[in-house]
């Protein structure tokens, strides 16, 4: 028989310092820098974002994310066989983030590695674990999205400053004889990799380069509503079903105009779309599975319903999950 993927269980977790579009152009303007909620609002759909204290690392955040959905899953972290965190913001350049979890965990044993694809990142690793999990090499996995976005942000530059937030997503994955992944579509495209980058490096114990993210944002735009169109209909393809199937569609919180463009294209009304970047801000590999568990933990996505993710990064990296909750 078959094997197949299934989400027996979410977990996220936002840290505590929360900052509304007015706190955050109070401290701008503190700086020289003019803004408004007004202005934050209309380019964005984000009225409010969190943000990590000093000291708090992507692993803290994943921690609890982590705990919860394991919690709902009713899964051991010791039990697990596979750990894969999406990040673009580490606790150090090695080792990896995941490992750094796994021990948090308790876990010892199970194969723990980072993937960095930015705000694909989600997407691409569950594409990976369904894809071992189907395999048979595991069995359990754990899927974590974690990023501290506010340490590599110019908060001179008002037009990305405003837009990131930090947070963690995770979800278990585990073997089932019934459907639950039901395809996945990943790309990148590195020609595009000087539109949304952070162009720094270290070297000789000193940081070369330009160590803060930099953004085309129109460019940006551009690309991202083609591409994640062409990714959520070849998932759908792939499947053998219709737009009209999907009872939600759970894109990157990364700007309302991009969602609502996304879903005009792929005919789906805006109440058939998960929206939490208004709270949120974007998390960037994170984004996906935070809207996920919150609109699991809401009851606003049920069991049995059919789920599309999709996301776009930096790279250029996009893709899309269609799933069976």
């Amino acid at each position: 028989m078959k094997i197949y993927s299934r989400i027996t269980g979410t977990g996220s977790y936002l840290p505590p310092r929360r900052l509304t579009n007015a706190d955050l152009v109070a401290e701008l303007a503190a700086q020289g820098i003019e803004s408004s909620d007004e202005w934050i609002v209309e380019r964005t759909g984000i009225r409010a974002r969190h943000f990590a204290d000093a000291g708090v690392f992507s692993s803290d955040l994943a921690l609890v994310a982590s705990n919860n959905a394991l919690q709902a899953a009713g899964v051991e972290a010791k039990d697990l066989d596979l750990i894969i965190v999406a990040t673009s913001t580490p606790d150090m350049v090695f080792p990896s983030t995941a490992c750094i979890l796994q021990n948090k965990l308790g876990n010892h044993g199970a194969p723990a590695f980072d993937v960095q694809a930015v705000c694909s990142g989600f997407i691409y690793a569950l594409t990976l674990a369904d894809a071992m999990i189907r395999t048979g090499a595991v069995k359990k996995a754990l899927v974590v999205g974690a990023e501290v976005f506010s340490r590599i942000l110019d908060f001179k530059d008002r037009t990305t400053c405003v837009l990131f937030g930090d947070g963690a997503g995770a979800v278990v994955l585990e073997a089932s004889r019934t459907p639950g992944i039901l395809a996945t579509d990943i790309h990148a495209d590195g020609q595009h990799a000087d539109i949304l980058c952070v162009p720094g490096h270290v070297c000789g114990g000193q940081i070369l380069g330009d160590p803060l993210l930099r953004m085309d944002g129109q460019a940006v735009f551009k690309l991202a509503v083609g591409v994640l169109d062409e990714a959520a209909r070849a998932v759908l393809a792939k499947a053998g079903m219709a737009a009209t199937e999907v009872d939600w569609l759970i894109p990157h919180q990364a700007n309302i105009r991009i969602m609502q463009s996304t879903a005009r294209k792929l005919k789906l009304p805006m109440d058939k779309v998960v929206v939490t970047v208004d709270q949120h801000g974007n998390t960037s590999a994170a984004s996906v599975g935070l809207a996920l568990d919150s609109a699991v933990r809401s009851g606003q996505v049920q069991p049995g319903q059919t789920l599309l993710l999709e996301a776009v990064g930096g790279g250029f990296t996009w893709g899309a999950v269609l799933l069976k909750l």
